[in-house]
């Protein structure tokens, strides 16, 4: 069994002597170097400016010789490899061309090295390659790491920008033209473009940020973000992107869907009806559910601080002591029964499981005990709301949302 030492020697001194020896022909390795990259370099060139490429190249080099030949590396040379990932990603430059184009510095050094070893000192050269080679990926390592670092920052810069956009289009409630153009910029939205917003309790945001992933994966225009105690997310429609496509993506999110807006100006208003939605949502909600089925609910709940006086107001003929609390589940079951389908007193029979005139009965006695009746529009209209903040429970005493 060997040991580490024996396995891996330290490079041979004459690495070191031809490494030094080829330091002086630094502008002959350049060269060399243009000209094994170049194939490379096509799918960024019009990126780098030559200048610019030629330098990185000496000083990658340089640090590499030096490395080798176990000389002093330090200052702008030592710094080599986080500077061109920094520049490059700032630049564009696909990642894994960057590192082809790095890892050619190994076959270059490699036979700067060759070229000028003597035979004898061959076998010397071939056991200490592992040190060019460690002395490359580190330069390589260093590079791939400074580019992912800025491509992050970068794109949080991005996001922080975006973010501004969205909320100064927020700000401006869609009125200012300007805005309106200079956030369909950022964004990449269009002005007039479809849109549909989305909005979700706090809680559920990681499963609206996953989604506003996969449609930007999949080539959607969205912007997520929080506001006002939510998280919103606002996606582009087109042909291949139809409201039903959004809602896929959302799945079971318990979240608010407003109408689509029509153009980019019309978000903000529809952001904030998907929010309102969103809090108006009961706590066993499964899926996005749109404000067309949830204006009863939304409605409540922008009258929180009445729910309790209007059920009292609506409802409260039916706690009389007289009235038993079987006949008063079964007045509002037949209540609720009617007004939840599609208002034939024959269907309501049916549901219910009565005479049609037993249901005209209930009705009566319904209106009897609390002087409204559900067979008026007017009156319909108000019991439902009631009936839809008693089914929300009691809030007086709690903070409205």
């Amino acid at each position: 069994m060997h040991n580490a030492a024996e396995a891996f020697p330290p490079p041979d001194p004459r690495i070191a002597e031809l490494a030094r020896a080829c330091l002086e022909d630094l502008d002959g390795l350049i060269e060399l170097w243009i000209d094994v990259v170049s194939p490379v370099r096509r799918a960024y060139a019009d990126r780098v400016p030559d200048a610019d490429f030629r330098d990185s190249a000496r000083d990658a080099l340089e640090m590499l010789l030096r490395t080798v030949a176990e000389l002093p590396v330090t200052g702008h040379i030592a710094e080599v490899s986080e500077r061109v990932g920094t520049r490059r990603a700032r630049q564009g430059v696909p990642l894994d061309a960057l590192l082809d184009a790095a890892r050619l510095d190994f076959r270059v050094v490699w036979t700067a090295l060759v070229r000028r070893a003597e035979e004898r000192n061959m076998t010397h050269l071939v056991a200490s390659a592992y040190y060019v080679w460690e002395a490359v990926e580190r330069h390589v390592t260093g590079i791939m790491t400074a580019y992912q670092r800025t491509v992050l920052e970068m794109g949080r810069r991005a996001d922080d920008e975006r973010q501004m956009w969205f909320a100064r289009l927020m700000d401006c409630d869609g009125r200012n033209p300007t805005v309106v153009g200079d956030a369909a910029l950022a964004l990449g939205f269009q002005v007039n473009g479809e849109y549909l917003c989305a909005a979700a309790a706090a809680q559920h945001g990681a499963a609206l940020r996953r989604a506003a992933t996969e449609l930007r994966t999949a080539g959607v225009p969205v912007q997520q973000q929080a506001l006002d105690s939510a998280v919103v997310l606002t996606a582009r429609l087109g042909p291949r992107t139809t409201a039903r496509t959004v809602l896929e993506h959302l799945g079971e999110t318990p979240c608010g869907v407003s109408s689509a807006a029509d153009r980019l100006a019309d978000v903000p208003r529809a952001v904030r009806l998907a929010i309102t939605t969103a809090r108006s949502l009961p706590v066993d909600a499964r899926g996005p559910r749109w404000l067309r089925d949830s204006w009863l609910d939304v409605l409540v709940h922008h009258t929180s601080d009445l729910a309790d006086d209007l059920v009292d107001d609506v409802l409260g003929g039916l706690d009389r002591p007289d009235v038993t609390g079987a006949e008063k589940d079964r007045l509002l079951r037949t209540v609720h029964v009617h007004l939840t389908g599609n208002g034939a007193i024959a269907d309501t029979a049916a549901a219910v499981y009565c005479h049609r005139n037993t249901v005209q009965h209930r009705f009566n006695r319904f209106c009897e005990l609390t002087g409204h009746d559900v067979r008026r529009p007017e009156d319909a209209a108000l019991i439902a709301l009631a009936l839809r903040a008693r089914a929300r429970g009691p809030v007086r005493g709690a903070v409205s949302a």
